[in-house]
């Protein structure tokens, strides 16, 4: 039987996307000759009446964009439609809203491309409202359980490497040490492949509690050698447990408008009075061309989707673990969170390399 599906994608953008969505529209028009329907602005669109979506066909991607970051479907990465806050004040649930427009679409499926955060929503939606929904994890973070790789990750790490890259001459030519802020909002992925990658001299990630006296120390023997400059990563969540640790600088984390890099450069110029300096990577990690492998998951999670909505098996998330795509039970991933093991292998490379990864107490 001929179906209609849709197609949105919610949550922050990442590099990727579009790989998705193109894997998706050609598997499912030249596999199956079906039609599908292109939803945007994520769940907003479907808010919004008429409906905004679009008609989707192989001919939208001969051109150049699978090779372009962000989403040609656009996203939204704020709020929750079971409680969205009004300029009033006032919470409304939004659902039946969103649910409506699904229905007037007349689709038999949806898969939604999404962070934890977005899945979780998509997932509630799905229960309340009947809707037949399968996943594909997307995030820098990597941080959605169940699978090895999201979309946008790998990209986001070839972002951070190549600021190491460019920071390092910099800092050798001036004897600094450099900080790079990273994203990673409760997990330390991008901080951790990037500094083992680039060269890093210490790793400040928020599954593993560090302490200034031991950065400061790692630092010092750092510029005792000849090297006499240093990098450091940290990410953007890694000072929850440095209050305690050094409460003297409290008032350092108190002040939300400046970033945990600018935190970590002072901290480290009080304790080793090294000359320090900060980059912010921002969104830059979310942007730009993705590479092939981001391209490569997302047009394998984009076919394996397709093919699940034509088992009819619903309320699953495609993944990549042992080499290769499967499928797991939605409500698996977003019961729980990826985040790094400090008794992993990467942890323990890094240590290996020389590189401080916070206390060895916690790992």
């Amino acid at each position: 039987m001929k179906k209609k599906i849709g197609v949105l994608t919610s949550g922050g953008d990442c590099a990727g996307l579009n790989a998705a969505i193109r894997a998706i529209t050609c598997r499912a028009i030249q596999g199956y000759g079906w039609d599908v329907v292109g939803i945007r602005r994520g769940t907003q669109g479907l808010m919004e009446r008429p409906v905004n979506a679009i008609p989707l066909n192989i001919d939208l991607f001969n051109g150049n964009l699978l090779r372009v970051g962000g989403t040609f479907l656009g996203s939204i990465s704020s709020g929750d439609p079971f409680a969205a806050i009004h300029p009033d004040g006032s919470v409304v649930d939004h659902s039946n809203e969103i649910i409506e427009g699904y229905r007037s679409l007349g689709l038999d499926a949806l898969i939604g491309i999404g962070g934890d955060g977005s899945l979780s929503i998509l997932h509630k939606l799905a229960k309340k409202g009947g809707i037949n929904l399968v996943g594909i994890p997307k995030t820098i973070d990597n941080d959605v359980a169940g699978t090895e790789n999201s979309i946008g990750y790998l990209t986001a790490v070839d972002v951070a490497t190549d600021a190491l890259d460019r920071l390092h001459p910099t800092a050798a030519s001036h004897d600094r040490v450099m900080v790079l802020e990273v994203m990673g909002r409760d997990a330390g992925h991008i901080a951790l492949s990037a500094g083992i990658s680039g060269g890093a001299d210490a790793i400040l990630i928020p599954e593993i509690s560090w302490d200034i006296k031991s950065l400061a120390k790692r630092m010092n023997d750092v510029k005792a050698s000849e090297k006499n400059f240093g990098l450091v990563i940290v990410a953007e969540s890694a000072g929850s447990s440095l209050v305690e640790e050094y409460p003297q600088a409290s008032h350092k984390f108190s002040d939300n408008q400046v970033g945990i890099g600018y935190k970590v450069a002072d901290l480290i110029t009080e304790t080793t009075e090294s000359e320090t300096r900060v980059t912010v990577l921002g969104h830059v990690q979310r942007g730009g061309t993705p590479n092939s492998r981001d391209r490569l998951f997302a047009s394998v999670f984009g076919v394996t989707a397709v093919d699940l909505i034509a088992e009819e098996k619903y309320n699953r998330l495609v993944v990549w673990a042992d080499r290769e795509c499967i499928h797991i039970p939605l409500e698996s991933a977003i019961s729980k969170s990826h985040n790094v093991d400090p008794k992993g292998t990467l942890v323990a490379t890094a240590r290996g390399l020389g590189i401080y990864v916070g206390n060895h107490t916690n790992s």
